[in-house]
This record gives structure tokens, sequence and C-alpha cells, in this order.
């Protein structure tokens, strides 16, 4: 691949991120069970890293322990903006939140 055309790859992903106190296996294994209901099929495989494709496009997930207690997960799709991918992104990262603390309320902040 030629640096025009991997810079212009590069500038044609969304990237998201979220970090939270659960470990990178637990936020790993609540991907493997969330990406897969929306369509999305398992594809490659890390220790600290997962990607899903589908009709929706690709994410590529990285969780990473960050600062002590904390994890950092970092989700790139291939999709621009506000895609249907990148909102569901943003679903599985309510879902982590939920496991790292139950009791937490969200609100719609209009």
């Amino acid at each position: 691949m030629s640096t025009a055309s991997g810079k212009h790859l590069r500038e044609s992903l969304m990237r998201h991120f979220h970090r939270t106190h659960l470990r990178p296996e637990t936020a790993l294994a609540i991907a493997d069970e969330f990406f897969p209901t929306i369509g999305l099929s398992a594809g490659a495989a890390q220790a600290d890293a997962r990607t899903f494709s589908g009709e929706l496009g690709t994410v590529t997930l990285r969780a990473r322990p960050e600062g002590g207690h904390y994890t950092f997960i970092d989700a790139l799709t291939d999709q621009v903006g506000e895609s249907r991918l990148d909102r569901n992104v943003k679903r599985y990262f309510v879902k982590v939140h939920r496991v790292a603390d139950p009791r937490h309320q969200l609100k719609a902040a209009y």
C-alpha cells in the first residue's frame, strides 16, 4: 500500500474511546457478546484487541491498562461520522459502563 492511499485510509476512519475501571479482558468479553448481536462477525482476535465486521462496516477494538486501575478502550471504525456502526460502538460503551457501575442511571441530555 502506498503512503498516499494509507493516509487516505486513516483519514476515512472514525475513532472513539472510553475509560473504565473494568479489566481489559472483561471489556473485550463484553464486545465478544455485543457485536454479534448487531450482525457483525468476529474476525482477528488478540489478547488485547478484537475486530468485528459485517454489513455495517468494520470495527477494531483495543483494550489496554492505563494509569493504574483504568482500562482505555480504543475503537476504530471504517465509517465516516455518525454511522449506524459508530452509534453501536457508543451503545457498547454504555454496556461497559453499566457493567462497571450498575447503579448509575444514564439520563438524556437535552
